[in-house]
């Protein structure tokens, strides 16, 4: 038999569903036209999307005759700057790929989507075709008129002008997602004279198609039905986070008022519906939160705005948390675990990458004992070890190292000791030590080989431990 509910539930089902019905999600069925205001967050939002265009000009950049930035695969290599990161270094990557994730959750738990709203591709970039089509097209009701419009010469040559500079944007950037992995100069050289590779150009292909789409044509419902991040952002927010937040309290009942009048029971919302004007996604902040904002906050310039004009107090919509629109007491940003939780996770990944960066050398040394046999008496008495040495030279050039070692008395080393070191490769030798028998006074005993390169203009140098194996006392 089942169990009825309870009336306290459905009670909660009706508040649920009454909430639901005042959403307003737009489905792909119209265009957004946005309108554009100057503000606090606007220039916030064109700063933090600037990190993106200057991660593209990345690779422009040179760096000791060499470009700053470059993911090498074929030689596997990442040059950073001074900095060569080769495949033995690569779990810096794999703690900074934890950071990045870890940093995503903690500030989606502390601040919503913020993320979507300042720092995505998808947004940035769908920024910048807006603002070319607002220069091309003019005003939303202009751009909105315009498509209504039946085809013309006019609304044919603002169409073109605008498509084209949106596929020149796309190109451009299929482009400088190449030039990260190659030699930037060199793909320009060689996508003029069409001998690029194929995959180059199926990459560039790609990137250019799938920037045109989402960012020309998508735009908002690429967030709303492809991205997954709009639903595990769901999972993390809470009462607790601080998102762009209507204040009910203090805006309602709205009202047409006016600056001057004084109606005290009117509530500071004047319904210009500005705050909806200005959302990229359409929505109306004033009917909570939904699942289309992005947390962009140009709401709140907009409502700013409105009330300086009518001479009221800004924050009208503001950065607030449900609870601090309630008036409940908060827990400190230091006192909320899952922010602690994950702030030292990512603290521990942070100051692993600073370690390693530190500890980075140009040249590392590794050192492997022969086994078979561990030593051989030489015909004058003294005692042989066999050792291979490998050497990874990460500088950007060939370098000639010269090879020694200490520890015990009249230790001789009966190999060669310079040897040539290919860059960005590990380069194997074979070394022979020996020692006088008389000098070992243990079976085994400490080695210590040193490596140094000797025609480079700034010397660099790495030691390895080892032990000297020799007869039984």
């Amino acid at each position: 038999m089942s169990k009825q509910p309870s009336p306290s539930h459905l009670a909660a089902l009706d508040d649920l569903l009454e909430e639901a019905e005042q959403w307003h999600v737009n489905a792909g069925d119209e265009i957004i036209h946005a309108k554009r205001m100057g503000g606090k967050w606007r220039t916030i939002k064109w700063l933090s999307g600037s990190i993106w265009l200057l991660l593209f000009f990345g690779p422009y950049l040179r760096w000791n005759d060499r470009q700053a930035i470059l993911w090498d695969i074929p030689n596997r290599q990442f040059h950073l700057f001074n900095i060569t990161i080769l495949p033995q270094d690569l779990w810096m990557l794999a703690l900074l790929l934890l950071f990045l994730a870890i940093m995503l959750f903690a500030i989606t738990a502390f601040s919503g989507r913020v993320w979507c709203g300042f720092l995505c591709f998808q947004t940035v970039w769908t920024d910048i075709y807006t603002w070319i089509e607002e220069k091309c097209e003019g005003t939303p009701q202009q751009r909105r008129k315009l498509d209504q419009a039946p085809m013309d010469l006019n609304k044919f040559g603002k169409k073109l002008g605008k498509h084209t500079l949106w596929m020149l944007i796309a190109i451009w950037t299929g482009i400088s997602f190449v030039a990260w992995f190659t030699d930037v100069y060199l793909l320009w050289g060689d996508l003029f004279r069409l001998q690029l590779s194929s995959t180059a150009w199926i990459t560039i292909l790609l990137f250019t198609v799938c920037t045109y789409l989402l960012a020309a044509f998508m735009r908002e419902q690429l967030c709303m039905w492809v991205c997954p991040y709009a639903r595990i952002q769901g999972a993390m927010v809470d009462v607790t986070t601080i998102v762009p937040a209507y204040d009910f309290h203090r805006g309602e009942p709205r009202s047409r008022m006016k600056k001057g009048d004084a109606d005290e029971h009117a509530g500071d919302c004047v319904d210009c519906n500005q705050c909806v004007a200005v959302c990229p996604t359409g929505v109306d902040i004033r009917r909570g939160q939904q699942e289309g904002c992005i947390m962009c906050a140009l709401c709140i310039d907009a409502c700013d705005l409105v009330m300086d004009k009518i001479g009221r107090p800004r924050g009208l919509i503001r950065y607030e948390s449900l609870n601090g629109l309630e008036g409940k007491a908060c827990l400190p940003v230091y006192k909320q675990p899952r922010i602690v939780i994950t702030s030292l996770i990512m603290l521990a990944a942070l100051l692993g990458i600073f370690y390693g960066l530190s500890s980075i050398d140009a040249i590392d040394l590794k050192v492997l004992h022969a086994r078979q046999p561990l030593y051989v008496l030489q015909s004058d008495g003294s005692i042989q070890n066999k050792y291979t040495l490998k050497i990874l030279n990460k500088l950007a050039d060939d370098v000639t190292v010269k090879i020694t070692a200490t520890g015990p008395a009249g230790l001789k080393i009966t190999s060669r000791q310079l040897l040539a070191v290919q860059h960005g490769t590990v380069t194997p030798t074979s070394v022979f030590v020996r020692v006088p028998r008389k000098e070992l006074t243990v079976e085994s005993q400490p080695i210590i080989f040193h490596i140094e390169t000797v025609d480079s203009d700034k010397p660099f140098s790495s030691h390895r431990e080892s032990v000297f194996i020799g007869p039984k006392r």
